[in-house]
């Protein structure tokens, strides 16, 4: 009989539970994403939270910007409320690229110990979480909508689960550090303090140029994106439009006020819009400065995903339709009488501006 070899698993980036002392990791940690020079909004709505959780704690906030030329976003972090913003500055990490940010974000992290690493959910936030998720002993949670930390110092992520029927909330009790992607809209920023103290670390790449098996050649932006989460006004529409034609109007109105049209999941999965355009638990959740919800119960399932809106417009036939509660305004009636006359008295008061500008 032959004999069997005996072969022992290496586990990349794993080390076992005895060898780490826990007690070392302290503060929280939010990985800032940018392009071109530009940071993402839930970057600086994240650390807007995270001040919160790190006074809770008694502990650092940071911040990690990677990027070329990226200096002035590392700034704007400590005016966001960071303590310290840990800075990785090289032409080579101009475009985002997994293999040499994620390997960025393992070092900082092993060197620096956060307790908790937060990250926005969006394509590029969930593809480096996962990444460094692979490499670390710990989980992560996706998509969150709640934070929060307990006296053990435990962070509590809370993202929808059974088909939108629930809240689960998820922890991490025994390795560090504790991960999370968030829903871009779900937290407020703090308001830019210039005058907030706060520490920039330069950090070095750990990659030489020519180790990347990736090259970026072009970015190609796609015309016909959505982007909820940064738009100013929605105007969103849900069973009680009727139909696809609905939407035609809904979007002539947005566009009219400078926005976008959005719409709940009942619309979505009927086919009369794309789901890219769904407002709720399982789509976009959204902070514009108003929301028209036209045509819209106000199910839990998608109030969770515009409640924090400035000003919201609830228009509905029924009186008792539960979106009433959190409405701004309300409008008792038929949808199809309603938006025309507010688009039409809109119109006027935009010719008066014109003829009788300040």
């Amino acid at each position: 009989m032959a004999e069997t070899k005996k072969r022992k698993k290496k586990m990349i980036g794993l080390q076992p539970e005895g060898d780490i002392d826990w007690s070392k990791y302290r503060g929280i940690m939010v990985v800032v994403e940018q392009r071109d020079g530009t940071a993402k909004s839930v970057s600086w709505q994240l650390l807007g939270e995270s001040k919160r959780m790190a006074e809770k704690l008694d502990a650092p906030l940071m911040a990690l910007v990677i990027g070329h030329n990226v200096r002035h976003i590392a700034e704007e972090a400590i005016g966001y409320g960071a303590d310290i913003a840990y800075l990785c500055d090289s032409p080579e990490l101009k475009n985002y690229r997994t293999r040499p940010y994620s390997r960025i974000c393992l070092n900082v992290i092993r060197e620096y110990k956060p307790e908790i690493v937060l990250y926005g959910a969006t394509y590029t936030g969930r593809d480096l979480a996962g990444a460094i998720a692979t490499h670390l002993p710990t989980g992560l949670t996706a998509d969150s909508t709640m934070l929060d930390v307990d006296e053990e110092r435990l962070l509590h992520a809370s993202r929808p689960a059974f088909s939108e029927k629930m809240m689960a909330t998820i922890l991490c009790k025994q390795f560090k550090p504790q991960m999370a992607t968030v829903r871009s809209g779900t937290f407020e920023a703090l308001p830019f303090d210039k005058d907030h103290k706060g520490e920039i670390i330069p950090v070095q790449p750990v990659l030489k140029p020519e180790s990347i098996d990736t090259e970026v050649l072009e970015f190609i932006e796609a015309t016909d994106r959505v982007d909820l989460e940064d738009a100013q006004v929605i105007v969103a529409g849900g069973r009680g439009i009727g139909g696809p034609q609905g939407f035609d109007v809904l979007s002539d109105m947005a566009k009219e006020l400078g926005g976008t049209v959005a719409a709940t999941r009942a619309a979505t999965d009927a086919g009369w819009i794309d789901h890219a355009y769904q407002v709720g638990q399982t789509g976009s959740t959204v902070r514009p400065k108003l929301y028209i919800a036209v045509g819209i119960s106000g199910a839990v399932q998608h109030v969770v995903g515009m409640q924090n809106s400035d000003y919201i417009i609830a228009i509905n036939k029924d009186p008792e339709a539960p979106i009433f509660k959190i409405a701004n305004y309300g409008i008792v009636g038929d949808w199809m009488d309603v938006i025309p006359a507010l688009k039409a008295a809109w119109m006027e008061r935009k010719q008066k501006q014109v003829a009788n500008p300040v």
